[in-house]
């Protein structure tokens, strides 16, 4: 018998993993990657016994592998805020499953283990960029605006930190990340003494600069479309820059295209003043995500007309 817990390498798996094995520990091998990499079951060779939990990963990209999991007698919990599709019935399958745009994994799992460390579901939900549910998760926490803005900090930069297309791009391997934030039961702890944050801290902060110095290919009241270079740092910041876009023009839809190859790596960030659409968008050209933010892992230069143009239709 094995455990393995499967997770998305940004600040939502992360916090949501970190909250989960704080309360119920267990020696488990770790599944994950960049932000993209999300068909993450895939590496699972599941035996009959095995316990699988998976965490901020789509259902509906990982169905086949979730299915052959559990037909080999492996039993697995899925917590995720991601579209699922159909959802499976199994009695080896317990899913925790919310797609409103005000919740991210971290807040299911600290609805999940009834607030037991709620302050890491507010890191969590500051890096998935839902500010305002992290706010209200903060509120019975009694914190000062310095503690929450720590707090937040922290989030962007564990979210910062899984953007890239290989581990290659990161400073930290999201599995390491992880182990040295499972580490802290108290992120302000983390916060004060661990090099890795500071080490973040400065990264996000020259990148960001690098990519708010850029022009957008367009910018007007209901959108904004930029394209980032085939670069490191670009692709490091892209899902960050999205946040701070969005968080700046709450009434606009942005859209990043990262050149990669080819082919363009997308995110989409539906405005804050009506979290809806990014996902409808994604799914059209084989992505995914959720209504608030979602991306294209491979948009190829022949779609990009199209894409602009369904882009503009949505929020134009």
């Amino acid at each position: 018998m094995a455990y393995y817990d499967v997770f998305n390498g940004d600040a939502d798996g992360i916090c949501a993993l970190h909250q989960l094995r704080m309360a119920h520990p267990a020696d488990s091998r770790l599944v994950t990657g960049v932000k993209r990499d999300i068909t993450l079951l895939d590496r699972v060779v599941a035996k009959s016994g095995d316990e699988i939990t998976v965490l901020d990963i789509s259902l509906d990209q990982n169905r086949t592998a979730l299915l052959a999991a559990l037909e080999k007698g492996a039993r697995v919990e899925y917590f995720d805020h991601h579209f699922p599709g159909e959802i499976p019935l199994h009695p080896a399958f317990t899913a925790h499953i919310d797609r409103a745009p005000d919740v991210c994994t971290s807040l299911l799992v600290n609805r999940h283990l009834q607030n037991r460390y709620r302050i890491w579901a507010v890191v969590g939900a500051f890096g998935d960029n839902l500010h305002r549910s992290a706010l209200s998760a903060a509120a019975p926490l009694g914190l000062d605006a310095d503690q929450l803005a720590a707090l937040q900090s922290l989030g962007e930069c564990l979210n910062y930190n899984a953007y890239g297309e290989t581990v290659a791009d990161l400073h930290f391997p999201p599995d390491e990340l992880y182990r040295q934030v499972h580490g802290y039961a108290d992120p302000f702890a983390f916060i004060n003494e661990e090099p890795a944050f500071r080490c973040l801290q400065q990264g996000y902060a020259e990148d960001l600069a690098q990519a708010q110095a850029l022009m957008p290919e367009f910018a007007t009241e209901h959108c904004a479309l930029y394209f980032l270079p085939d670069q490191a740092w670009s692709r490091r910041v892209s899902g960050s820059f999205g946040n701070h876009l969005a968080q700046a023009w709450p009434n606009r839809a942005h859209a990043l295209l990262t050149k990669n190859g080819g082919v363009y790596t997308v995110s989409v960030r539906a405005p804050l003043a009506a979290l809806a659409g990014a996902d409808e968008l994604c799914l059209r050209f084989g992505g995914g995500g959720r209504k608030a933010a979602a991306g294209i892992n491979g948009l190829p230069e022949g779609r990009v007309e199209e894409f602009v143009a369904q882009f503009r239709a949505a929020w134009g």
